[in-house]
């Protein structure tokens, strides 16, 4: 029910926004529209949306691929050099990386790609080795005896035992890039903060705050989707255990 409310007032704001300017209009009679007007909010959202997907999505691959390698026992000396460099990307906060990027690749969604990429990546790795190391070793040993490849031990047994650690840092990492992607509005991505931005600049209260519901909205409903799946893979796992 939680979820099922949450969603539709995610929905309802984002899709009815302008039927809210009678209020917003009689709280601050100066601002003229009273909603901001120079894109609607699905469309903002639509290319919210976009941005953070895909920077998750590249964050979450990379993230598996170096954590992987870092638990083989070939990749072990690897680990103090990934855990490292993950650390100090992580002390760059998303706007100095959007400055470093702007004159390289230019104005545009591009940069703040990479900035969400970046930001994103060290709570997923962090969580990609805490879940692999955190498979007993005896399942492992128990897997070895039944034939099963390296290969097919890590994709069968590690991976699904795993699992729900993995998607906690991707959870982590998503929510955290939905609201830092309105940043990238700084530097002329289309966002769910191109209106809180221009409200800023413009000193009009209201675009600030209808961008910052929707994003609220939007983090929330993500938020608690990740929860849902995390209860069904304990439980999968917690079956698959048994």
């Amino acid at each position: 029910m939680a979820l099922a409310a949450a969603a539709l007032a995610f929905a309802l704001v984002t899709l009815f926004m302008p039927a809210l300017g009678p209020l917003f209009a009689r709280a601050w009679p100066d601002v003229t529209p009273p909603i901001y007007g120079f894109a609607s909010f699905p469309e903002l959202l639509l290319s919210h949306a976009e941005i953070v997907a895909l920077a998750s999505a590249a964050a979450t691959a990379a993230a598996l691929a170096l954590g992987i390698c870092a638990t083989r026992p070939w990749g072990r000396d690897f680990r103090p050099l990934l855990g490292a460099v993950a650390t100090i990307g992580q002390t760059f906060p998303p706007v100095a990386v959007l400055a470093i990027a702007v004159p390289v690749l230019g104005y545009g969604d591009v940069p703040t790609f990479v900035a969400l990429g970046l930001y994103g990546f060290l709570p997923i790795v962090a969580n990609v080795i805490a879940g692999l190391e955190g498979v007993p070793s005896s399942v492992r040993e128990a897997a070895e005896g039944m034939g099963l490849s390296s290969w097919q031990i890590l994709r069968d047994v590690e991976l699904p035992l795993a699992a729900p650690v993995i998607l906690a840092g991707v959870r982590t990492s998503v929510v955290i890039a939905i609201g830092t992607a309105t940043i990238g509005s700084t530097v002329g991505a289309v966002t769910l903060g191109t209106p809180i931005i221009d409200g800023l600049v413009g000193d009009k209260l209201p675009y600030v705050i209808e961008g910052a519901v929707v994003v609220a909205l939007f983090a929330i409903v993500a938020d608690m989707v990740f929860e849902r799946l995390d209860r069904y893979l304990r439980r999968h796992t917690g079956e698959r255990g048994g």
